[in-house]
């Protein structure tokens, strides 16, 4: 049975105890709710280090909606077993008050790729997201984090922190792990509705049909409005930006010569859905 740690104590003895042998760690960080998406970290993570720790936090501060958080799925005891199959060599589950015990006053926040897209549309997100992954690479003494491109501006967020802090972690980004239709694997989207399970995979779709049109020479204005009018037209309820973007620094690109992003957020039946790929 994996180990569940619940204290920043035991996480760091059982921490400096594989450090003192010479062994990597790689860290997972995830909110729980697991699906294939996150087993794939953690068995990168396996495969590429000594020991593997994979956190299991709904981190508050991430959160700009109560509501949301309230709802976020949690299923501790199901991601126990789905784990113990890659297998990880701890679980760092810990209680709001150990990551945040009171007093807490400290915050992270990073200006330029943390304030567009996501950093609009949800006010301080990205300041919850900077300070608990700061706080949980202290905590787990990783040499090594994971994180999927799916949420790919966290990933650019991640990969900043670390760069302008000098934190000693290597961040891995890894691939978009997708349904047989083609929506990427998400915890919400448990929360779907059999029709919006149904019509969910046309935002890849649309996406991918635009990220094609522009890299055949369509413009990209023109691509992109029809990639949100296909959306509408399947059922979405509201396409909040459909963007082309510099893939590092998230700011608006026409430059095809550099790597660039489609990014996009849209709901269907009350869910948020967001996407992203290289065009």
């Amino acid at each position: 049975m994996t180990p569940i740690i619940r204290t920043v104590s035991d996480l760091r003895a059982l921490a400096r105890a594989w450090k003192s042998k010479g062994e990597t760690i790689g860290v997972v960080p995830t909110m729980g709710a697991l699906h294939d998406g996150h087993l794939s970290l953690a068995r990168r993570a396996r495969s590429e280090c000594d020991r593997v720790i994979t956190t299991i936090f709904v981190n508050p501060k991430q959160f700009n909606n109560p509501d949301d958080l309230k709802k976020y799925p949690r299923s501790e005891e199901a991601d126990a077993r789905l784990l113990a199959t890659v297998p990880v060599d701890a679980i760092f589950a810990p209680p709001v008050e150990e990551v945040y015990p009171e007093g807490f006053i400290s915050t992270v926040t990073l200006a330029g790729v943390a304030q567009p897209l996501e950093g609009h549309m949800r006010p301080g997100h990205f300041d919850g997201v900077a300070t608990v992954v700061t706080k949980l690479f202290g905590m787990s003494l990783a040499d090594r984090a994971y994180f999927g491109q799916k949420d790919w501006q966290q990933l650019q967020v991640v990969l900043r922190l670390v760069r302008d802090l000098n934190v000693p972690v290597e961040v891995v980004g890894c691939e978009t792990i997708r349904e047989a239709d083609g929506l990427a694997m998400s915890s919400r989207n448990v929360q779907l509705t059999t029709r919006g399970r149904t019509k969910a995979p046309v935002l890849y779709a649309a996406i991918t049909r635009a990220a094609e049109d522009i890299r055949s020479g369509h413009a990209d204005r023109m691509a992109i409005r029809e990639a949100a009018e296909t959306m509408r037209a399947a059922g979405f309820d509201r396409v909040e930006y459909i963007e082309l973007r510099d893939a590092e620094t998230l700011m608006p690109s026409d430059d095809p010569t550099r790597p660039r992003r489609m990014l996009a957020a849209a709901w269907i039946d009350g869910v948020r859905l967001i996407d992203n790929i290289p065009v």
